[in-house]
């Protein structure tokens, strides 16, 4: 297993690389190998890396029981198909709003095989909110530090070396309108979903040893009344916290259910 390092740089489109290290968009998702949830706060272009890797062939639909708009694509890179979920752009999974919810309950229970999370290199503070509070979640997760020609121009400058090592999952840099970089993040996602990386996500210690006292207990309790559930020590860290929208979804037993749902497939097939 390889340790965390610097995405090996390539070409995106000199047609000198191997079929199997090509990215070609699928028309149809009959079927994948990986499903790949796309998150980031909104205007991070996150939908240019969802349309450059999809070659905007998208199935269009609305997440169930919801007026959100749902999009989905696949492409497929070194003979496996991945099936994009671009979720809702949202700046925390704290479900202040629909969009929250969704993208909160796809990460949580929806088993995306990988997370990548796009993040604006102009704002990379503002950005990592969200990526730390996914990484609390899973391990597979990869940053897209997308917009290095911006950050550029600004005279911004961004080691994603060190980044990476602080986070403790891979960094790829990246400029999804010129799709630099590109081959590189589907090349990224591909190793980590086939455990060629090892992954060492950075989460918040809680220090407080009656903290850990009580979730350790409370999930005991979640995991007795909802046989099955994914990801307790989360949900007992945000009833701790006082997470009403979390408390309530947990009573009714609405809490991730459904998360895929069906997909009213648009036309283009």
């Amino acid at each position: 297993m390889q340790e965390l390092k610097q995405v090996p740089k390539a070409c995106d489109a000199c047609g000198s690389c191997s079929a199997g290290d090509r990215i070609v968009p699928m028309r149809r998702i009959e079927g994948s190998d990986y499903v790949i949830a796309l998150a980031g706060n909104p205007n991070t272009g996150k939908s240019t890396v969802f349309n450059a890797l999809t070659g905007m062939r998208q199935h269009v639909g609305n997440w169930a029981g919801k007026t959100v708009v749902r999009e989905e694509g696949a492409y497929k890179f070194r003979d496996k198909t991945y099936r994009l979920v671009d979720l809702p752009g949202t700046y925390s999974l704290l479900s202040n709003s629909v969009d929250e919810e969704i993208a909160r309950d796809f990460v949580l229970f929806g088993r995306p095989d990988c997370t990548v999370v796009v993040v604006d290199a102009t704002a990379l503070e503002r950005n990592l909110a969200l990526v730390l509070q996914i990484l609390e979640i899973t391990d597979r997760v990869v940053v897209a530090l997308n917009l290095m020609d911006e950050a550029e121009r600004h005279g911004i400058k961004i080691d994603d070396r060190a980044l990476a090592r602080d986070l403790g999952v891979p960094v790829v840099p990246m400029s999804a309108r010129s799709k630099k970089g590109l081959l590189e993040l589907a090349a990224t996602v591909a190793d980590v979903v086939e455990g060629q990386v090892a992954l060492r996500p950075h989460r918040i210690a809680h220090l407080d040893p009656e903290l850990d006292k009580a979730v350790v207990s409370l999930v005991r309790e979640i995991e007795k009344e909802h046989p099955g559930i994914q990801n307790a020590r989360w949900i007992a860290l945000r009833l701790l916290e006082g997470d009403v929208g979390v408390e309530n979804e947990l009573r009714s037993g609405t809490l991730g259910k459904p998360v895929h749902g069906t997909l009213s497939l648009a036309g283009g097939q």
